[in-house]
């Protein structure tokens, strides 16, 4: 079975000197439609209940992700690294109620303390 580091690897490789051609020349702009066609493909798994093409789906997603991680890579902009700390930064400091003191008791209350973190982060943002 293959790991997520064989992921990156393989993206890595793709785009190489001596990789696909087709892989080596999409940049961001190039692969917005793609990403929106795999998302959709996602929902439509999701909406027929279809578990192995929503496997199949989610793994076209996130080598969207890989993929756009390899070309910040390749620019000096980010990693794939970056991605995963930020997004996990992200999930504990908008979960107090887990990783913290904060406690509350239903779903409404963990999404209305989810938006008023993510208002106090944009406010904060330049």
């Amino acid at each position: 079975m293959h790991t997520f580091d064989d992921l990156i690897g393989i993206i890595a490789e793709l785009r190489s000197d001596h990789g696909c051609p087709w892989d080596k020349e999409q940049t961001f702009e190039s692969l917005k439609k793609c990403l929106a066609d795999e998302t959709q493909e996602v929902f439509e798994a999701v909406d027929n209940k279809d578990m192995e093409n929503l496997c199949e789906e989610l793994g076209d997603v996130l080598l969207q992700v890989v993929l756009y991680s390899q070309i910040a890579k390749e620019a000096g902009a980010f990693t794939i690294d970056d991605v995963i700390d930020g997004i996990s930064e992200k999930m504990v400091r908008r979960h107090p109620h887990v990783f913290g003191d904060i406690e509350v008791n239903s779903p409404e209350e963990a999404l209305a303390l989810w938006k008023e973190i993510k208002l106090q982060e944009k406010a904060k943002k330049p």
